[in-house]
């Protein structure tokens, strides 16, 4: 089979997973289709399953597949495109999940790199995205740059020129990084480069992006698309505006942006986080 082409642009929302106040913190499947509805009356038209701030890492893999699963049948039903993480567990499991994609036909695939045995270099870890496609070879391959978290600072650019190179599904990566200078070097035609970074999102929008994946979507998202609209126009104070209001929000969350969430959404909410995330719902 041919692989699929992932063309989307614009934002994308990485989504909380719902967990009831229970010892387990078993997972509320339930409140899938209700988001996947809220999102879209919100102008969003396109999510994240699994990933950092969907506690990806936090849930067996049996859990990760169900919620890929639920998320595919909400998406289709509010025409939403899905990308799903993939990463941040031992190797076997990745394919595992890249396999249970491949199945699936989400939209996109996005994949941390190997956090034990870390990436010494691009060649590194563009082997181990090679090895990651092998199993789910007719998705969209993106890779997620969290250098923060991950500890694999390596540097995209050349990431991305050894990928295309080496990976047919190669589509390009999450960028959650502030360091602008390396992420529009990343920015090339046929190349997509998703900003992971709210606070820097005008500054890379005036360097040339054009797609973000950003958490503060799910609190204040009409900051984030009065930013990109703003650029769109060239109404350049009123973006620059819209930027503030949306660091000041977001740094006034702090970690606590799923508390938030609960707190201003009137209709559902995603309850605590698991351990070790703890701190993503306190106050």
């Amino acid at each position: 089979m041919e692989p699929v082409k992932f063309n989307y642009s614009g934002l994308m929302c990485p989504v909380f997973s719902a967990f009831a106040n229970d010892s387990k913190r078993t997972i509320r499947f339930d409140v899938i289709d209700k988001y996947a509805a809220w999102l879209k009356q919100k102008g969003v038209n396109g999510v994240l399953v699994n990933g950092t701030t969907g506690e990806g890492v936090c849930q067996r893999i049996d859990e990760r597949m169900r919620s890929l699963e639920e998320w595919l049948k909400a998406c289709r039903k509010y025409d939403l495109k899905c990308m799903v993480h993939i990463g941040g567990t031992a190797v076997a499991n990745v394919y595992d999940l890249a396999e249970h994609a491949e199945q699936s036909g989400v939209d996109a695939v996005l994949c941390l790199p190997e956090l034990f045995f870390k990436p010494q270099c691009e060649e590194d870890l563009v082997d181990y995205l090679k090895k990651v496609a092998e199993h789910c070879p007719t998705r969209p391959l993106f890779y997620y740059h969290f250098p923060a978290f991950s500890k694999v600072n390596l540097w995209m650019p050349r990431v991305c020129d050894l990928a295309e190179k080496e990976i047919p599904t190669f589509g390009g990566i999450k960028f959650s990084n502030s360091d602008l200078n390396e992420g529009t070097a990343c920015l090339k035609a046929g190349r997509k480069v998703f900003l992971g970074s709210n606070t820097v999102f005008c500054g890379a929008l005036a360097l040339g992006f054009d797609s973000a994946i950003l958490v503060s979507l799910n609190v204040f998202p009409e900051l984030g698309q009065a930013v990109y609209a703003a650029v769109q126009e060239n109404r350049w104070k009123d973006a620059q505006a819209a930027q503030e209001e949306l660091t000041r929000r977001f740094n006034a969350c702090g970690t606590a942006l799923k508390t938030e969430f609960n707190r201003v959404n009137s209709e559902f909410d995603c309850g605590p986080s698991r351990k070790p995330l703890l701190n993503l719902n306190k106050n």
